[in-house]
């Protein structure tokens, strides 16, 4: 994250107050989920598995997303 230039403070944000756009049930061990918002008008994305049994929650990459994969609102992949 940090060779990103993403905070820890911004994964958190995003995990806590952002929206849930796509969701990997099947994903093992645990399902997880694509998260989005924005800091200061910068798109960032989060996937992140939850252990609920444990109440653990996994953060496996956050990165800026691009307009060569999302469109304009950064939440739909083109396709």
């Amino acid at each position: 994250m940090m060779e990103r230039g993403i905070s820890r403070n911004e994964v958190k944000q995003t995990l806590l107050k952002g929206e849930l756009i796509e969701e990997y049930h099947d994903d093992h061990p645990f399902p997880s989920g694509l998260f989005f918002n924005t800091n200061e008008g910068k798109p960032l994305h989060v996937v992140a598995a939850i252990d609920i049994e444990n109440e653990w929650c996994y953060i496996i990459t956050a990165y800026r997303p691009d307009s060569e994969h999302f469109e304009q609102d950064f939440k739909t992949r083109k396709s």
